[in-house]
């Protein structure tokens, strides 16, 4: 007995009654029907309720709804043996009245042929699959689903915000007054007036600069960046990609190569200290030295890549860190440690780099890089400008 086209039913009715059931818990459920089998309702129920229930408070609405739903399929010949069931209030509430137009909508609804709920369980299972990749840490991936990812990733765009630069461009509701424009009209009209000529300022995205550490604790990570920095570096000018452990590497042309393979081989060609020691102070005091006034003009926005475990002491850290944000418009600082729920910043170079950064996010699967991209769409943050790490939650 296949259980497959109920189970999308009875999701669609939880749907409707307002239970948040997401694809991915329906796929679940129908594996584990599939494995664990079912012989009685209670298996059923209990089985169910386990994997398409998140909170204790929804516990009534699934009972209502499991026994509207089944008790109703009970001459059919599909229908499970049915079992002893909680007490029925009959009482008609909100939740009740949910659960009943859910049902008399559900029963609306004319059962599907097998292709078609075959056909919809393709879909389910690949929006399913989508859905997992986005959470799945890069860590634990495996080779198939990494190169998914890496696929996602080449689509995957940083939509920074536009800022104000010095020059102007013409514009004919401008609000400023082009002079020299203006003046070139009339010597080209004659005596017959001249008409004012507008101009507004002239706005494009601010440079993007990425530092990415490539040693042995980021080693997963870093690969898998790679692409994500080779797919930003063709979509848009002015961004520059730094990498390092013991040293520090400036990869940008290699990076530019159109084939994402190309510019892999030719990275890993000029790249001589990977899956080694963090010399973070070291790495960012050699790109404040060297890189900074050549990168970080027109209010230029840092991604520093990172776990933040340093070999170096914290001095080293602590001013060229301080050094570092002063150069730049925006510091974002992405860590794959904070994948851990209950991530707490106790490593010397996180507590010594956090005072300085705009925004702490998460780095180990592609919802990460998502919440990056939102965080570049938005307007300049405050500059956190205080010494005190601040207080974690």
């Amino acid at each position: 007995m296949s259980l497959a086209a109920p189970l999308v039913r009875f999701v669609r009715v939880l749907r409707a009654a307002g239970l948040p059931v997401g694809p991915d818990r329906l796929i679940a459920a129908s594996r584990a029907l599939e494995l664990v089998g079912v012989e009685h309702r209670d298996d059923l129920y209990w089985t169910l309720a386990s994997l398409l229930l998140s909170r204790h408070e929804q516990f009534e609405l699934f009972d209502q709804a499991f026994r509207g739903f089944w008790e109703a399929r009970a001459s059919s010949s599909d229908a499970l043996p049915d079992a002893s069931a909680r007490p029925r209030d009959d009482a008609e509430d909100d939740l009740a009245r949910r659960v009943r137009e859910a049902l008399a909508a559900e029963a609306g609804i004319p059962e599907l042929p097998d292709r078609v709920e075959t056909e919809t369980e393709a879909r389910v299972v690949h929006a399913s699959a989508a859905e997992r990749l986005q959470r799945a840490d890069f860590a634990t991936m495996s080779t198939d689903e990494l190169d998914a990812t890496r696929r996602l990733m080449a689509r995957l765009r940083l939509p920074v915000r536009e800022i104000r630069t010095r020059r102007r461009i013409a514009s004919a509701r401008g609000p400023h007054v082009d002079l020299r424009a203006t003046l070139r009209a009339g010597l080209r009209g004659g005596a017959d007036g001249i008409a004012l000529r507008r101009a507004t300022w002239r706005r494009r995205p601010p440079p993007l600069v990425v530092l990415c550490d490539i040693s042995g604790s980021m080693q997963r990570y870093a690969r898998m960046f790679l692409t994500f920095l080779h797919a930003i570096t063709n979509d848009r000018d002015r961004v520059h990609v730094f990498l390092f452990g013991t040293r520090l590497t400036n990869v940008t042309r290699q990076l530019r190569h159109r084939d994402v393979d190309i510019a892999l081989a030719a990275v890993a060609g000029v790249v001589a200290d990977w899956s080694g020691g963090t010399r973070l102070g070291t790495s960012l005091a050699e790109f404040n030295v060297r890189w900074s006034r050549r990168v970080l003009g027109q209010n230029a926005a840092v991604l520093l890549i990172t776990d933040g475990l340093d070999r170096d002491g914290v001095d080293v850290l602590d001013r060229e860190a301080d050094r570092l944000r002063k150069s730049c418009r925006r510091l974002l600082w992405l860590n794959p440690l904070l994948r851990f729920d209950g991530f707490e910043p106790k490593a010397a170079g996180i507590r010594t780099l956090l005072p300085y950064v705009d925004a702490f996010l998460p780095a180990h699967n592609l919802a990460g890089l998502e919440d990056l991209a939102r965080v570049l769409a938005t307007e300049h943050c405050a500059v956190n400008r205080t010494r005190k790490t601040p207080e974690w939650k």
